[in-house]
């Protein structure tokens, strides 16, 4: 049997669908004038790659007015990745073990002695497990190598002076992970000259001849080479921004530094889909015209939520949906909402190298 439903006042009926057509246009519009911010077109990309270079040749200059410290490391030998060992009698086998542990939120707005009493516990229970596997030779110590992902100047190669915390890090009172990098890039490949960063911050550092950095001349001398911390996360000349990026970096712990870090890295990237979803909830037809409490959180979307709707390519979008169930307690949201989802996780994956 059919049933025709007529509505009780077809004039308001009619005044409802012309507010939510209303509605999703602004929520279209949105999504382009975004699309088109996060835009790197090649004249864009030469413009930025212009802008580092710049700023690093200033840098190694030691002029003031640029955003790229390009500190020395006084790292100046590299691995060769060439390793042979013959031995007499005995062989030896290595057995690696790795262990992430994650850093409590109120550690990263605690003192210095906090957050690295919390490594120390965190090594020193890793270590307990080795139960007896492991033995020392007498009265030898263990050695630890220690990478730090924030910007210091060096000013030898065991000491230096930090310059800032990045990557919401706000301790008070506190080699470089990119030298890392680059030197264990050294056991695959011989050639390796550079190494980036692309996790929850960003940062590149390379091999640098003496004689082209001026403000070590004349206190080391100018032969051979020197791995070069480029901190480029806080470049900021010749970034297109949008809307949402300003807003993320006015309610940062650190207005006006790490831009670029701020629009590419990891820790970031999430936010300001979420900032552009919570744009759309307020002022268009986005989750039923109200936002959720949840998309109101800062943070609550993570990159990795971000990542996955992107991939998403089932013809229902359902994992689309399911984080935003999930995550920012969006339910039933149409096909509609889950492709414009999908364009703005797009858009910012692309933007930043993905």
């Amino acid at each position: 049997m059919a049933v025709l439903m007529i509505p009780a006042n077809p004039l308001a009926a009619k005044q409802m669908t012309r507010v939510r057509s209303s509605a999703s246009r602004k929520d279209h519009a949105i999504v382009k004038e975004f699309r088109e911010g996060c835009a790197a077109p090649l004249p864009v990309l030469r413009q930025v790659a212009e802008g580092i270079a710049a700023d690093m040749r200033k840098g190694l200059n030691g002029d003031g007015g640029h955003s790229l410290p390009m500190i020395p490391t006084f790292v100046n030998t590299l691995p060769s990745g060439l390793k042979v060992q013959l031995g007499g009698k005995d062989g030896r086998v290595i057995d690696t073990e790795f262990e992430q542990v994650a850093i409590p939120q109120d550690l990263m707005f605690g003192t210095s002695e906090e957050l690295f009493d919390f490594i120390a516990s965190g090594l020193g229970t890793f270590v307990q497990k080795e139960s007896g596997k492991f033995h020392l030779p007498s009265r030898r110590l263990r050695e630890i190598g220690f990478t730090f992902s924030f910007p210091v100047k060096q000013t030898s190669i065991d000491s230096g002076i930090l310059i800032k915390l990045t990557k919401g890090f706000a301790v008070s009172g506190t080699v470089n992970d990119t030298v890392g990098t680059l030197a264990g890039a050294r056991y695959w490949d011989d050639d390796a000259m550079v190494a980036v960063i692309l996790g929850t911050g960003t940062n590149a550092c390379y091999v640098e001849r003496m004689d082209c950095i001026p403000k070590l001349q004349g206190h080391l001398p100018a032969n051979g080479d020197m791995i070069i911390n480029t901190e480029w996360g806080a470049f900021h000349d010749s970034l297109p921004l949008t809307e949402f990026d300003k807003a993320l970096d006015a309610a940062s712990i650190n207005p006006g530094e790490q831009i670029l870090e701020k629009t590419i890295s990891g820790m970031y990237l999430g936010e300001v889909a979420r900032r552009v979803f919570l744009k759309m909830a307020e002022s268009g037809a986005m989750f039923g015209g109200s936002a959720p409490d949840k998309l109101s959180t800062p943070f609550v979307l993570r990159t990795h939520h971000l990542c996955a709707m992107q991939q998403d390519q089932s013809s229902d979008l359902k994992l689309v949906g399911k984080i935003l169930s999930d995550t920012l307690g969006v339910d039933n949201c149409s096909s509609s909402i889950r492709e414009m989802a999908i364009d703005i996780c797009d858009a910012i994956v692309k933007r930043g190298g993905g």
